[in-house]
């Protein structure tokens, strides 16, 4: 990448995240970046060619977390939890307005737009990894309790910037927990 394109969208990502997504227009993106309008068409054909790449980059910074914990952790268990303990501490982090993801579906409706299918794939992903390690710790029900994991996920990410964050993560770790102990009926003897 070149220092002028690193920069357009690191300032993008930055004013995206903070204000929305059809909040920001180019204008204001080349200006805090210092760029020329050239150059971003240069680097982003379009104003949705930015906007992947904004989620693209997210995308990225989350599977490299999760991976540097699955590189510290080697019990999916503790993964899941480490996962959890990362969720519950963005939510006080300075800024936090909630899932970045979340906040483009909903400014993005139409499922065959790029920022949405964006999302979507990043979703998908992630639903994939959670049932992927519940699998890992035994369950016959990792699928289920993956989608409840991402369900308490996305409760979170979006009451965890509309009040105290505190007792968010604290319930949502409770969630957490409650489905690694959790047994299904049929996995009881």
């Amino acid at each position: 990448m070149s220092e002028a394109r690193d920069r357009l969208l690191n300032k993008a990502s930055e004013l995206f995240y903070a204000e929305g997504l059809h909040a920001v227009g180019v204008d204001r993106v080349i200006a805090e970046a210092q760029v020329t309008r050239a150059t971003l068409y240069r680097h982003f054909r379009s104003k949705d060619d930015l906007l992947v790449a904004y989620l693209t980059g997210a995308d990225e910074a989350l599977r490299a977390r999760l991976e540097a914990i699955r590189a510290e952790q080697t019990k999916a268990a503790e993964v899941i939890r480490a996962v959890g303990r990362s969720i519950a501490d963005d939510l006080g982090r300075p800024g936090f307005r909630g899932c970045a993801f979340l906040n483009a579906a909903a400014e993005y409706p139409d499922p065959d737009h790029p920022v949405h299918r964006a999302v979507l794939e990043h979703r998908e992903w992630f639903l994939s990894t959670m049932t992927e390690l519940f699998s890992g710790i035994g369950k016959i029900d990792a699928e289920p309790a993956a989608r409840h994991f991402v369900m308490l996920r996305d409760g979170a990410m979006a009451a965890g910037c509309l009040t105290d964050p505190r007792p968010i993560g604290e319930t949502f770790l409770r969630g957490v927990e409650g489905l690694l102990t959790y047994r299904s009926r049929q996995s009881r003897p």
